[in-house]
């Protein structure tokens, strides 16, 4: 493709509401384009790596046994409600009525979908296994799109599904997309880890994520330094240590009084544990920290974690078995579940609610928490003496330093990550709800046994770019970069030069190298430029100045590596330089 022909213009500065680099780049290089907040339109260079990437989806996908098929993106409320998950995605489900008043719903994910095909399909256990697989566009009605096509409504994901007779086919089918996703992303020449997650809205009991490193990523990582164990910190489970925190506070250096029974100080106006721990003279891990949630159904509960810890909230809902997060008491509920007190002086003592205490609490002896009434505080206060937890139960966030809960020698180290992939197995949960039967040897009916499998195709291309850029551009791996190679002709209108130019870029496309020619008459620091914005793994100068005594220049992007080659070699010096990049994307 020569440049002069192709639908391209770059900017200087990237529109304001762009969030991260890779956004930015994309942005100013015209890959894409907003037509609303999370809606982009793919232009030509973009959508050359997209392609790329689905195709290597499509090669690993097929090369694993998977069929693929292409399913609507509207879907009849119906089949979601046999589900329950109409109301469970919440806003996030776009949805319409069509002139006829029937409700549908712009597809989010195919799970449903997907079983009503193969509910009216499969009759007997000889019809199984398969996987089914496509790549289309999905809808998510974010409720703050952001950071380009990361976190947007309007994306393209490959989604498969696996249908086995029991539970032990669908984990070897679990196992095959697990090893195909792997070779996928090492396709891609890409930094990334396997790890254990939650299950979110789509469910099962076994999930793995896949996230391709990156400082800006969404996700928190926790990844031992000792062996493979990874995890998202939504959850890693946070291995307490058995060393006991004892407080000793002397009753004389405060102001005290007793409130049914129990010595309580005066702490006027301390709101925080950083505010209590500073007038106590102690550390914060010396406190015990007291939050309120409710349920959907308006039950509340007391959580009580360390005073330095973060409660994990995603532990918490998977504990209470919920479907989503539970919702933090406002103001006036804290009020009512204590009696009258505020945030700051709650305390577990009294309480006629589910009181849930994080592991760590337990190396903890006498207390100090919230009196439930204003601007006083407990202080030796025990559970099982003076209160009674509820259960006692992982409920912190795992930080760095932690010890690993696999290999247990090791100590977690954090990373921030992009997810990029997820697979899911299910088991029984979409097919029994919808009715996804076949009868087996012995003639009696059974649900299918089932696994999903989503990788973000527009995502991964971003991620790609968030991984890897400097700050004049994009770096892409081989095998997603829209060209392989750039031939940038300095001066365009030289006969001899323009000629060197045309020949090596036939000869390259006929060798199958992806070639785009920069043919535009502009200066060469604006092409230089605009080469290092797009990315292109390897760029070669074509000028009069270098090519006077027979050579052209060859310039690595990712390393700025400039080499001086024989006009006569370079052809060879190409092919071998992009097969060995292509050898690199498919090393461990």
């Amino acid at each position: 493709m020569k440049l002069t022909k192709y639908f391209f213009q770059t900017v200087k500065e990237a529109p304001g509401d762009a969030d991260i680099e890779s956004q930015k780049l994309f942005m100013k290089a015209n890959f894409i384009k907003k037509l609303s907040p999370g809606i982009y339109s793919y232009l030509p260079l973009a959508l050359r790596s997209i392609r790329k990437f689905e195709n290597i989806v499509r090669q690993e996908m097929d090369k694993s046994g998977a069929n693929e098929i292409l399913m609507p993106m509207v879907q009849p409320k119906e089949l979601w409600d046999e589900t329950g998950r109409y109301e469970v995605m919440g806003k996030g489900l776009a949805r319409f009525k069509d002139r006829n008043d029937h409700w549908f719903c712009l597809g989010a994910t195919h799970e449903e979908v997907v079983t009503d095909i193969v509910r009216k399909t499969i009759q007997s256990y000889r019809d199984l296994p398969f996987n089914l697989y496509q790549i289309q566009t999905k809808f998510r009605d974010e409720i703050r799109p952001r950071f380009g096509l990361m976190r947007g409504k309007e994306f393209i994901m490959k989604d498969a599904y696996s249908f086995d007779v029991n539970k032990e086919a669908a984990l070897k089918s679990y196992d095959v997309m697990y090893n195909t996703y792997k070779n996928i992303f090492k396709r891609c020449g890409l930094e990334f880890r396997i790890v254990k997650a939650d299950a979110g809205a789509i469910g099962g009991s076994i999930t793995h994520e896949f996230q391709v490193l990156a400082q800006s990523g969404e996700d928190q990582i926790m990844a031992c330094q000792s062996c493979e164990y990874a995890s998202n910190i939504e959850i890693t489970p946070a291995i307490s240590e058995d060393n006991p925190i004892t407080n000793n506070l002397n009753e004389a250096s405060f102001q005290t009084k007793k409130i049914n029974n129990k010595t309580a100080i005066h702490t006027p106006n301390l709101k925080t544990i950083e505010d209590l721990a500073k007038f106590l003279k102690v550390k914060n891990s010396n406190l015990a920290k007291t939050l309120f949630y409710k349920t959907s159904d308006k039950k509340f509960i007391c959580v009580m974690v360390c005073g330095d810890d973060e409660l994990n909230e995603i532990k918490l809902k998977n504990h209470l078995g919920l479907s989503a997060v539970p919702e933090m008491c406002h103001a006036e509920e804290i009020k009512q579940i204590t009696n009258g007190a505020s945030a700051g002086s709650c305390g577990p003592v009294g309480l006629n609610i589910q009181i849930l205490c994080d592991n760590r609490l337990k190396a903890l002896k006498n207390w100090v928490v919230g009196a439930n009434i204003d601007d006083y505080h407990f202080i030796n206060i025990n559970e099982g003496t003076d209160f009674k937890a509820t259960a006692w139960v992982d409920l912190r966030k795992a930080q760095e330093g932690d010890s690993c809960p696999e290999c247990k020698a090791g100590k977690l180290k954090s990373f921030r990550g992009i997810e990029v992939g997820h697979v899911f197995f299910l088991g029984d949960k979409y097919s029994k709800a919808m009715k996804a039967q076949f009868l087996d040897v012995n003639g009696k009916a059974q649900y299918c046994e089932m696994g999903c499998y989503g990788i973000g195709i527009t995502r991964t291309v971003q991620a790609a770019i968030e991984q890897g850029h400097d700050k004049d551009g994009m770096i892409w791996p081989i095998t997603l970069a829209p060209f392989e190679v750039l031939i940038t002709l300095i001066d365009v209108e030289d006969a001899q030069i323009k000629s060197i130019a045309e020949e090596l870029y036939q000869a390259l496309l006929s060798k199958g190298i992806e070639v785009l020619l920069d043919d535009r008459n502009e200066r060469p620091g604006s092409k230089f430029k605009d080469a290092d914005l797009i990315g292109i793994p390897l760029r070669i100068n074509i000028g009069k100045k270098s090519f006077a005594d027979g050579f052209v220049e060859m310039v690595e992007r990712k390393t700025k590596k400039m080499e001086k080659i024989k006009h006569t070699e370079v052809l060879d010096k190409i092919l071998t330089w992009v097969k060995e990049e292509k050898k690199k994307c498919l090393t461990p």
